[in-house]
């Protein structure tokens, strides 16, 4: 653990102990993905250099690449066992997503320890059994939480509609991407586009992304001169049929896995697209908007109120839509450069890492406060 110097509490007063749990990765978008982990991670940074004792509950893969001790954080695998003896300790408890939220209320099953559950996924849309299973999993999470945060306004509206108690707005500003060093005439021609355009996408090959959207758009794309080279960064269950689309239809399009170098990747990209079903605040647009790299994305969930004016927004589905807006961007130099000193400008517009912490906070002590009473 790093040695991160902690202010003395009030006179008289213990520190404030929490526990940050995060679920298991899931398709469904009820687990912990890149976004809820980072999120935690700075989190638990600005909670420890405030005073607070902070234990983070989840999978060891979490721990060895967002290193919450490193953020001054004490790490507990998140077995149920070790999570009901964590939050035993606790003064707060707080859960990214559907299924942390579910783990912690059953964990403090019996005991009054304040529940905050922040969601970070969107509604499962669409009858069947697992829209019907997630549904109720939301029903159950809102109303054991004595507080829902949203980091969207549609989520807010949903928790309550799902029967919260408390829920309110709390948009999650993830850490600034590191600056990318590399050479992007090198990566180019690493992913071989030194002659043509490259499009990126980032995010793990699940349904909700919208990559079918995106490879009907590609197809289109064909008729450009030169062809632009479209690459996704991420993995996940429909990487075979994926692939198997790209290869039968001769797409110019590369899956190229998960990979450690997105800022270098979006550095050398003329456009970002982020075609999904829903997103609340996307980490591949704040990455794109932060760099100066223009944004295609669809105008669903969070979208619209993240990227406000400095992108170009198509409604979700319309492969035609996307592929002209894309193929607009590619053939207008200004256009891109003009949403490229957007981009930074929309980003200095969104709460700090400091502001997200404070607000949490804020959240602790007025619970804390009530449990006094």
């Amino acid at each position: 653990m790093s040695s991160i110097p902690v202010p003395a509490p009030p006179y008289g007063r213990s520190p404030l102990r929490t526990v940050q749990v995060l679920g298991g990765c899931s398709g469904a978008g009820v687990g912990a993905g890149a976004g809820s982990s980072a999120h935690v991670r700075s989190l638990a940074g600005g909670l420890a250099a405030r005073g607070v004792r902070v234990t983070v509950c989840a999978p060891v893969a979490a721990e060895g690449e967002y290193d919450f001790t490193g953020a001054g954080a004490r790490f507990q695998p998140a077995a149920v066992n070790a999570l009901r003896v964590a939050c035993a300790g606790a003064d707060i408890v707080h859960a990214h997503g559907l299924q942390a939220g579910m783990r912690a209320a059953l964990a403090l099953r019996g005991r009054r320890v304040p529940l905050v559950v922040t969601w970070h996924a969107g509604p499962v849309l669409g009858p069947g059994p697992l829209g019907g299973l997630t549904r109720l999993l939301e029903r159950r999470v809102a109303r054991a939480a004595a507080v829902v945060l949203g980091t969207s306004s549609d989520q807010v509206d949903l928790a309550r509609l799902r029967g919260a108690r408390d829920a309110r707005l709390a948009p999650v500003t993830l850490p600034g991407a590191r600056s990318a060093a590399g050479d992007a005439g090198k990566v180019r021609a690493e992913l071989g586009a030194v002659e043509r355009p490259l499009v990126i996408a980032v995010g793990s090959l699940v349904p909700h992304r919208g990559y079918s959207v995106l490879l009907d758009a590609a197809r289109a794309w064909l008729a450009l001169d030169p062809v632009p080279l479209v690459v996704i960064a991420g993995e996940g269950r429909l990487r075979a049929e994926l692939t198997r689309r790209i290869e039968l239809e001769g797409l110019p399009v590369r899956l190229l896995g998960r990979r450690p170098d997105v800022a270098e990747l979006l550095a050398a990209a003329d456009v970002a697209v982020l075609p999904s079903r829903w997103e609340a605040r996307s980490l591949l647009a704040q990455e794109a908007l932060r760099a100066g790299v223009a944004l295609v994305a669809t105008a669903v969930g969070g979208v619209p109120e993240l990227v406000g004016d400095a992108g170009v927004l198509v409604p979700y589905g319309d492969a035609a839509g996307l592929s002209e807006a894309v193929a607009k961007l590619l053939t207008d130099p200004a256009r891109r450069t003009a949403l490229a000193q957007a981009g930074p400008v929309q980003a200095a517009t969104w709460p700090t890492e400091d502001d997200t912490v404070a607000q949490v906070l804020a959240v602790y002590d007025e619970l804390m406060e009530r449990a006094r009473f």
